[in-house]
């Protein structure tokens, strides 16, 4: 919206409402005044938009359906006020149905707008090829249905009948695809009308049966528009919790209850591909002397190199495979369908890429980090409990320790496999 608020954007928009005026038959004085009151209706309605949040502005917010009734409101009272007083007419006649039918276009376009992706992001998703999700078939045939039935039923209550249908999409559907097809229900109403299925309601001229359909349908419309934006800002809220309550604050990797629970559910439906001696390891990483770090440099810089150990561990690894932070600056790591000789391997990349380079702590300050890695192969045919892995991880980082740190130990290599294994480095060892 901001990049067609532009001179040329503003003249390009009147116009084409002079246009839209001509071709429905309009003199071109009346075609100019027609396009001179959208003009400052919309006027009126970005003047209040412009001020709000962008996530109020882009429908992501509970309230934000509230403000697109608001400036619908203003926008279309300043269309009908100056439409209808350049016509001649009335306020309780004509400039209250320019009024009414103007907010109602409003409330039907602007979700669609205000919602609609970006044309890259439209674009990168089509070069995806996503999917249709399941969960989407039911609503949107209920919904073509009830659309069908609704033209196809020349009664006053058919516009109804979608409804349920709508509220269903709501419920399902992201705020663009609901705004979408809420502006369908809108365009629905007006063919009902069109068809003259309306036409038995008793009294009132044209333009009142006009106005009352457009706002029916348009507070029809709202409400699953309404219920998108709450629903979705409600699950992006528990995701956030949920993101939250399993993840280190200061690391951003799995905490220790996360990492465990995880971890543990790996390995209970873990599955040893055939001819391949493990289908996992377990990885335990302790820092050395980090307490120096702190007590030469500071508790913030402690904090910044636990940031960054954790960003070059997550980096040395696949998305599929876990890394949690243990407690102070021991972190562990679960390798999923990964052989002993490369579990090592990875544990190997992991500790050259904390040690490889200095962590900067400041603009002024670097420190050097190294760390010591003890790592557990889980066994052919054996699912050991986690803490028992943990364990002899830890059995193994303890002999890095005090081999001289800086290294990698691991425990359990299958017989004939040590010699891959202590080969990567003459600090790498192998126990039984």
């Amino acid at each position: 919206m901001p990049a067609a608020v532009r001179p040329a954007g503003w003249g390009a928009a009147g116009l084409a409402f002079v246009l839209s005026g001509l071709a429905m038959g309009a003199g071109p004085g009346a075609a100019a005044l027609s396009g001179l009151a959208n003009l400052i209706g919309i006027g009126a309605g970005y003047a209040l938009l412009a001020r709000l949040p962008e996530d109020v502005i882009r429908l992501r917010q509970p309230a934000a359906m509230l403000w697109i009734i608001a400036a619908a409101a203003l926008g279309g009272a300043a269309t009908g006020l100056v439409g209808g007083l350049a016509a001649g007419g009335g306020f309780v006649g004509d400039i209250s149905v320019r009024w009414g039918i103007e907010a109602a276009n409003y409330v039907a376009i602007l979700p669609v707008l205000l919602s609609a992706p970006a044309l890259a992001g439209v674009g990168a998703r089509l070069q995806a090829r996503p999917g249709i999700r399941k969960t989407d078939l039911l609503p949107a045939g209920a919904l073509g249905l009830s659309f069908a039935l609704a033209l196809g039923v020349e009664e006053p209550g058919a516009i109804a009948l979608p409804v349920l249908a709508l509220v269903w999409c709501g419920l399902v559907f992201p705020v663009f695809p609901t705004a979408l097809v809420a502006l369908g229900y809108s365009l629905l109403a007006l063919a009902a009308l069109s068809r003259g299925a309306l036409a038995a309601l008793p009294g009132g001229a044209e333009g009142g049966l006009l106005l009352s359909v457009r706002l029916g349908a348009a507070a029809v419309a709202i409400a699953p528009i309404m219920l998108s934006v709450l629903t979705h800002h409600r699950n992006r809220l528990m995701a956030r919790l949920n993101l939250q309550a399993g993840h280190d604050p200061l690391t951003g990797v799995l905490n220790r209850a996360a990492f465990r629970e995880d971890a543990a559910l790996l390995l209970r439906i873990l599955k040893v591909p055939e001819g391949w001696p493990s289908a996992a390891s377990v990885l335990v990483i302790d820092l050395d002397h980090f307490r120096a770090v702190n007590d030469a440099h500071g508790h913030a810089a402690g904090d910044a190199v636990l940031r960054e150990v954790a960003r070059r561990i997550s980096a040395s690894l696949r998305q599929r495979d876990l890394v949690g932070r243990l407690q102070g600056e021991e972190f562990a790591v679960v390798l999923r369908d990964c052989a002993p000789e490369a579990a090592v391997e990875v544990a190997e990349r992991i500790r050259r890429a904390i040690a490889g380079e200095p962590i900067w702590v400041s603009t002024e300050r670097a420190v050097a980090v190294s760390a010591s890695i003890g790592v557990a192969p889980v066994a052919a045919g054996r699912h050991p409990a986690l803490d028992h892995l943990l364990n002899r991880a830890a059995r193994a980082l303890y002999l890095a320790k005090e081999n001289g740190r800086n290294q990698v130990v691991a425990t359990g290599m299958p017989e004939g496999r040590a010699g891959v294994a202590a080969g990567l480095r003459p600090a790498t060892t192998e126990i039984g």
